[in-house]
């Protein structure tokens, strides 16, 4: 039977019921009393030398307060980078300045030059419209390796060329790995591209500055994954503002996906301009500027070459990446495609030797950082597509060639420097093959022959590494941020527990997950325990969600502080019964004294914490709370198997997922409703990355795909009912809930299951097409089956590859 309270049930999300009434209280929500309004006049090219701005026609407008250039900010640090690379000949990646509005140069379409601060949001418009800017336009620099080429212009002047950083992991294997391949029995060779994605999350971004003249503290209200992560970056790095001075609040957060966790210039703008206007300035993003100003996501170009020995075990795979920063670094961008992609290249398999060669580069774009899964999708298609290439050459079953790769003894030290500490790789295949009826397969494929449609099935492993960890090794390589988490957990007299987490919640369920740690540990009902979070003035100093890292990470914290206050408590309860602590147990809500019937309840003992009557104050001091801060030894290591069917239509090329299946190894499952829910919702992502978004610019560098009229966003109807299973559990080793993460397997594991079934599909109306670039669009696919390629007029590069020819085009917007 299911559970109804604690670890393992699955309580309706409390936090539901504010949001689907209406009540969630967001950033934009917020109004301040004296209020003004920013708009950001914002760069119409991609690259451009700035010869003049003339706000004078602005500045005498109706409702004006002030406008605002790069000048007023003189003095001022940039936005600040939280991770640097160094590269294969061990110097620093080059690290320009990020600006909070242009200095000499606009370097993306969407590049702020201008604000205008004014008393409604409508009079700041209409300013902003009116400011002249003279630009000199310089060429822009979009395709990646066209940047890197002899005597390309360069997106900062400062800079000796648009290469961020050239890194090689693991750099000792690079010998052994030429050496492999050069001797292997067979060789698959694929180029690919994943494409860029913008996160699209419901609420916009928003940012709403405040300054109290009387005590000289700031505060901001932003939509942000990590409020403390903001105020010790834009404190420390950018205004200079002492931490006690500054308080950011992250109140109810509508979707993140990555794109806000990052510290960004509009920010940094508001919190500057109160303070210099001494009144609180509100900036709310338009759809229109997410599109240009959110961090995108993913934009990498990849070969990738597999070695297999003469009886298809695999022996080493060599891959280089380009992976695109955009104009500038965001806050993680240079970790994405190194170490949380090059570390996953392993996958679920023992190949002895790989090397990994990633090239980041500048170009007139906006800003890459992570998005959902973050280095770990990107791994995954490469290692997950050329796999399944290598058995359509081979002619083996692409499950067997998988199964006999797989790591099948735990703890397994990779050669990319992880240690997969459990899993059970065969486990979760068996489940997804029994929830498929792979056997059954033909017959579907007959069915959808006799309606004129190609049936494909593709068939997946993922692996993915959450709760980066731990902080003295991810310093080494780079960080410059802790990555541990933090909870101060406070009883009231009465029993009741506030739970104060540096974790944040945008979507993931914390105000119902996490008082089932709780309740679970001491026994009593979840409705006694609240959550609070996303204010840094009242919760202990965090690193917020992301990486799939609340529960492993934050809630271990929670664990840990749990645990100490049920130390505490136990002896409270010894001396109110006479006891010895080693002999007092606590169980549904009570200690009891081992072997007796002596007990006494979690209330009593919570109230004699704060009326200690009953035992001497220099043994046990008064009050109940306490702070843990969890760094953890390892990563967790969620993984799974996934399949995808799908329907072709040979005459247009359209694609229907008509069947999804996933079956996932998360550890020890807290919640199951909402992990079945992040997994739905990483599904739906990885899917739509897959058949429909595409974020596309031309040649002189301007976003073809600025709206949703020309961005398609998957909907409901472009899915199936999806098959989702957990019950394949290898608890986790190194975290005391023996948990993992969950909420971007969805988003890792989909995007190689619907392109492997789309091929295979075709194989099976007798279109050899080795690859199709995503998203698999009617056009694309059409073009492939005729022989051909698709050429839809972007500058984003796509790639049609086999193991003798690289076929280059150019994709298009979905």
């Amino acid at each position: 039977m299911p559970k109804d309270t604690g670890i393992g049930a699955s309580p309706k999300r409390r936090e539901d019921v504010r949001f689907l009434t209406g009540k969630g209280r967001y950033t934009d929500d917020i109004n301040v009393a004296g209020q003004a309004h920013v708009v950001f006049l914002r760069s119409d090219v991609a690259h451009g030398r700035i010869q003049s701005i003339d706000t004078s026609a602005a500045e005498g407008m109706a409702g004006v307060i002030r406008v605002f250039t790069s000048k007023d900010f003189e003095g001022v640090g940039g936005m600040p980078c939280g991770w640097q690379i160094t590269s294969i000949d061990g110097n620093p990646m080059q690290e320009p300045k990020h600006p909070i509005l242009a200095e000499g140069k606009v370097r993306h379409v969407g590049d702020p030059i201008a604000a205008v601060v004014a008393e409604t949001r409508e009079e700041a418009r209409d300013a902003a419209e009116a400011i002249v800017v003279e630009t000199e336009d310089l060429p822009a620099v979009i395709d990646m390796k066209s940047a890197l080429a002899e005597g390309a212009p360069k997106v900062h002047d400062d800079l000796t060329s648009n290469l961020c950083y050239d890194w090689g992991f693991v750099q000792e294997n690079k010998e052994a790995v030429d050496k492999a391949i050069s001797e292997a029995a067979h060789v698959t060779t694929l180029e690919l591209v994943n494409n860029r994605l913008i996160a699209n999350p419901m609420e916009p971004r928003v940012a709403v500055g405040d300054y109290a003249g009387h005590s000289g503290e700031s505060t901001l209200y932003t939509t942000s994954q990590n409020p403390h992560v903001i105020r010790l970056l834009m404190g420390a790095f950018v205004l200079g503002i002492p931490e006690h001075k500054l308080r950011v609040v992250a109140p109810d957060v509508g979707g993140g996906f990555g794109t806000k966790i990052f510290h960004y210039a509009e920010e940094a703008f508001c919190t500057f301009a109160a303070k210099a206007l001494e009144r609180p300035v509100k900036w709310t993003s338009t759809r229109g500027e997410a599109f240009m100003s959110d961090a995108h996501g993913r934009d990498h170009v990849t070969r990738i070459e597999l070695a297999l020995d003469a009886d298809h075990n695999f022996t080493a795979i060599r891959t280089e990446t380009h992976a695109n920063m955009g104009a500038y670094l965001s806050t993680f961008a240079p970790s994405v495609p190194t170490w949380l992609h090059g570390t996953l290249m392993a996958g679920n398999y023992k190949t002895p030797v790989i090397y990994v060669n990633v090239k980041a580069v500048f170009t007139n774009t906006v800003p890459v950082d992570a998005y959902r899964g973050a280095g770990r999708p990107e791994a995954t298609f490469q290692l997950e597509r050329v796999i399944d290439k290598a058995a359509r050459e081979l002619g083996v079953d692409p499950v067997e060639l998988r199964r006999q790769n797989y790591v099948t003894e735990f703890p397994y030290a990779t050669p990319v420097a992880v240690e997969y500490d459990t899993g059970d790789y065969n486990a979760t295949m068996d489940k997804l093959l029994s929830m498929i009826d792979r056997d059954g397969f033909a017959a579907r494929r007959q069915e959808s022959e006799a309606r004129g449609k190609l049936r494909g099935l593709g068939i997946n492993s993922y692996i993915e590494a959450c709760g980066i960890a731990p902080s003295h090794l991810v310093g080494q390589l780079g960080a410059r941020a802790g990555l541990y988490e933090s909870a101060t957990v406070r009883v009231n007299a009465t029993g009741g527990l506030v739970v104060m987490t540096g974790s944040h919640s945008h979507g993931q369920g914390h105000e119902t997950s996490f008082p089932q740690v709780v309740a679970d540990m001491i026994g009593i009902p979840e409705d006694q325990v609240e959550i609070v979070h996303g204010d840094t003035a009242n919760t202990p100093m965090g690193m917020g969600t992301y990486g799939s890292r609340s529960l492993a990470v934050g809630g271990s914290a929670i664990y840990r502080a749990t645990e100490k206050i049920i130390a505490k408590a136990r002896k409270i309860a010894a001396h109110l019964m006479e006891a010895s602590d080693e002999d007092i147990e606590l169980k549904d809500g009570k200690f009891t004294v081992a072997g007796t019937d002596k007990s006494v309840a979690w209330g009593d003992v919570t109230l004699a914490a704060y009326v200690p009557h009953n035992y001497p104050l220099e043994d046990i001091e008064p009050g109940l709370e306490e702070t843990a801060f969890y760094d953890p030894n390892n990563f967790t290591y969620p993984a799974g198997a996934y399949a995808c069917e799908v329907e072709v239509d040979p005459e247009t090329g359209k694609v229907d997922v008509v069947a999804f299946a996933a079956a996932d190894d998360f550890g020890n499952v807290v919640n199951p409703m909402i992990v079945e829910g992040q997994v739905h919702g990483g599904l739906a992502q990885g899917i739509g990355q897959a058949l429909l978004e595409n974020c596309a610019y031309d040649a002189d560098g301007q976003l073809l795909s600025a709206s949703y009229m020309d961005y398609a966003m998957p909907r409901a109807h472009d899915f199936p009912m999806f098959q989702v299973d957990s019950s394949c559990q290898t608890p986790c080793t190194h975290n005391p809930l023996g948990v993992k993460g969950c909420g971007e397997a969805g988003a890792i594991g989909s995007p190689p299951s619907v392109v492997n079934a789309v091929i295979d599909a075709l194989h099976s109306g007798g279109h050899d097409v080795p690859h199709i670039d995503m998203p698999l669009t009617p056009a694309r696919v059409w073009h492939a089956m005729q022989g051909g390629t698709a050429n839809q007029g972007s500058a984003q590069p796509a790639a049609h590859s086999s193991n003798t020819t690289h076929d280059r085009t150019v994709g298009g917007p979905a």
